[in-house]
């Protein structure tokens, strides 16, 4: 990272996503065949990376990154970082420090596994977090939904109109009043409930109604009509269920459509992608599929040649340094 600001990078990445170590004091080994990541951590086979620092040099350990980072950043720049549970919020209070926490955006609860059944005393571990900040107060952001199951769509679109289509009606008035405009005439000879106003003009009301897309119910009372193919999907909240894969190629490998995910929500087709934990480049993967350039650093020998093999085979759009 310190060359990548020597030739002139400084400001011009616009989103980072790391999956660092996690403190475990562990080592991640990959088989003698090099096809899949052996999921005992004891120092066998090809060592993939060393899990050891712990505690207060794994703090240090990643703050020198993380400042490093914070300077590649552009200003519409954001940072994803992927951490455990025990050790993840010191890593936030030393990201307060370098981001500022005014630039903290969320903690995200990521759902890694099934429910396990250890016999141990405490609940259950399925989850990890990621802690996400932005540069400044505009990052990129593309307003990323989660596509609607069969669930979501009888739970949020309940009723079903003559010809199949699911919908939901929402009130046409919202809080807040109005003296004078649009807003606060009458439509159909009925006025806004007392201290609500229309939520468009009384000409844009007569319109949708002229398209069937007002219900009026029994009592006469008037709600706009929602069709749920007419919506991308449900606004993504701060729960992700992202199961990593169930024979990774790599220790401690990621879901993938969680990390084109993540590229598609923070970052636009000329942006520069970064990891510099990138490991089996799956990061990598998901940004060169996104349309997005990329840059990935790794120190271990066997990851920089996992991702190699990855990319043997695509076409891929890597930045040229």
């Amino acid at each position: 990272m310190r060359w990548l600001l020597d030739q002139g990078y400084k400001g011009r990445v616009d989103l980072v996503y790391i999956d660092p170590p996690f403190a475990t004091g562990s080592i991640y080994s990959i088989d003698q065949t090099g096809r899949t990541a052996t999921i005992s951590k004891a120092n066998n086979g090809n060592i993939a990376y060393k899990d050891t620092l712990q505690g207060e040099d794994f703090i240090n350990f990643l703050k020198a990154r993380v400042q490093l980072i914070h300077t590649l950043l552009s200003d519409r720049g954001s940072l994803y970082l992927h951490i455990d549970y025990k050790i993840g919020h010191y890593v936030k209070v030393m990201m307060d420090e370098i981001f500022g926490i005014e630039n903290f955006r969320n903690d995200i609860t990521r759902i890694k596994c099934n429910p396990k059944n250890f016999n141990r005393i405490g609940y259950g571990n399925i989850k990890d977090m990621i802690l996400f900040y932005s540069k400044g107060p505009n990052p990129i952001w593309n307003n990323p939904v989660f596509k609607y199951t069969d669930e979501d769509l009888k739970k949020l679109y309940p009723k079903i109109d003559k010809t199949g289509r699911r919908y939901t009606t929402v009130p046409i008035h919202a809080p807040g009043e109005t003296k004078d405009g649009a807003t606060n005439q009458p439509f159909r000879g009925m006025y806004p409930p007392a201290g609500r106003h229309w939520r468009c003009s009384v000409e844009e009301l007569e319109w949708l109604d002229a398209l069937g897309l007002i219900e009026w119910s029994p009592t006469g009372n008037p709600r706009k009509i929602n069709y749920a193919d007419e919506r991308p999907g449900k606004k993504a909240q701060d729960i992700w269920n992202f199961v990593d894969p169930a024979y990774p190629i790599y220790p401690t490998e990621k879901n993938e459509e969680m990390l084109k995910f993540i590229v598609q929500a923070s970052s636009n087709p000329d942006s520069i992608v970064m990891d510099c934990f990138c490991g089996s480049g799956t990061t990598l993967k998901a940004a060169n599929d996104c349309g997005r350039q990329w840059i990935g650093i790794d120190k271990a020998d066997v990851a920089i040649g996992i991702t190699k093999q990855r990319f043997s085979e695509v076409d891929y759009r890597y930045l040229e340094l």
